[in-house]
């Protein structure tokens, strides 16, 4: 049995929600699911993601294979979610930068 971590579809007509979940690979994109993981909303702004990382590492250990959509989705979020710890310290850096050229 290949499991798969792929995206459930959920939601209203053009207001869709997905769901992240493990699947069998056989089943329907929207059938029976062994575990769902989290959620992706992709109708606010900023889209929402959120996602057991636990869970994720847990099944990706026991072979579980996530499609290509759930890799994008993960690398963009951990990518946006670096540069807005990185950004703080920039700013942080920038405004002690002059304070001490002006004490110089």
């Amino acid at each position: 049995m290949s499991v798969k971590v792929r995206l459930k579809r959920v939601g209203a007509k053009k207001r869709p929600m997905y769901r992240i979940v493990v699947a069998d690979s056989r089943a329907p994109r929207d059938g029976k699911n062994i575990e769902t993981i989290g959620h992706f909303n992709p109708m606010v702004q900023p889209p929402e993601l959120k996602i057991n990382e636990d869970r994720l590492a847990d099944w990706v250990k026991r072979g579980a294979q996530m499609t290509p959509t759930v890799k994008g989705l993960l690398s963009r979020t951990r990518r946006s979610s670096a540069g807005r710890e990185a950004a703080p310290a920039t700013v942080a850096a920038r405004a002690k930068a002059p304070a001490s050229e002006a004490s110089a």
